[in-house]
């Protein structure tokens, strides 16, 4: 099995809330920062993917645990692995840690659609392939 995907993010004053941690909320927002920068490590580019196809991803469903709070100015690392690709769909393990302290576990969902009609459709191959690449 490859070695999940990393990316860093910083904790800025705007992602804390009243008590000085990590709004639970901007968790998604680092998960799916993760994924568009696992994209474009493996060469796919999204904008020319709504060009090109006029498709796109969404979520479909997350399921998030917390286990731990990040704080300002803390760094937080972000893996991403795939656990399963469809046709037209893919579903991510995402954690985020602190050093070695396991703060928030997810699974993530994400489908590819047409965006103009907002329905189901195929993964391109070529993204599909890069996919299995990453």
């Amino acid at each position: 099995m490859p070695a999940p995907f990393t990316w860093t993010v910083r904790v800025y004053y705007e992602d804390t809330d009243a008590g000085g941690i990590v709004f639970y909320a901007n968790y998604l927002k680092f998960f799916e920062r993760a994924r568009t920068e696992w994209l474009r490590a493996a060469g796919v580019d999204q904008q020319a993917l709504l060009d090109r196809e006029g498709a796109g991803f969404v979520v479909k469903s997350a399921h998030l645990d917390y286990h731990a709070p990040a704080r300002l100015d803390d760094q937080v690392t972000l893996t991403l692995s795939v656990e399963k690709l469809g046709r037209a769909s893919v579903e991510f393990a995402q954690k985020a840690y602190k050093g070695d302290l396991l703060l928030v576990e997810a699974r993530v969902k994400v489908g590819c659609v047409d965006l103009a009609a907002m329905r189901p459709r195929s993964l391109p191959s070529d993204v599909a392939d890069k996919m299995r690449a990453a």
